[in-house]
């Protein structure tokens, strides 16, 4: 695999403080607007502090994929919270801390260190995250989920 990989991203004013964000490898387009917490900014629309964070949470997501199949971790599933802040430090506005919250769940007690090992490492290995200078502060939760009890609900119901 080539050690040097580029992601090329356009991004076109539209109206207002509003935009689309596309790539030429991608067929599906983003409307991108400034955040409703600054001047003219709007709401429900994707802006770059939403990207910012789901870039950190996504990656923890696929390093996490790479991490339990390269580890043999068998897990149930995967879903994560991320909260980003953004503060006025000397002036500027910045994405101080993110705080990465996953809850992974797995069939088996045995494996929970194991899992919290597998977490950890994911999110050190983050190349997002290792891209930033953003504080990442991780908060997972494991859960253990009887398969065949869960199997046994959810056909009763």
């Amino acid at each position: 695999m080539e050690e040097t990989h580029k992601y090329e991203v356009n991004v076109e004013w539209t109206q207002d403080r509003k935009g689309m964000m596309s790539s030429p490898v991608l067929t599906q387009q983003i409307e991108v607007a400034t955040p409703p917490d600054f001047p003219k900014g709007t709401p429900d629309i994707w802006s770059p502090e939403h990207f910012f964070v789901a870039a950190i949470n996504s990656c923890l997501m696929n390093t996490f994929f790479a991490v339990a199949e390269n580890s043999g971790l068998a897990y149930v599933s995967f879903k994560s919270n991320a909260v980003g802040t953004v503060e006025k430090v000397e002036g500027n506005y910045l994405v101080t801390e993110i705080t990465l919250k996953p809850i992974l769940v797995i069939s088996d007690t045995a494996g929970s260190e194991k899992a919290m090992h597998v977490l950890e490492i994911s999110e050190k290995n983050c190349l997002i995250s290792n891209s930033v200078k953003t504080t990442i502060h991780l908060e997972p939760e494991i859960l253990v989920e009887d398969i065949e009890e869960a199997n046994n609900n959810t056909s009763k119901q």
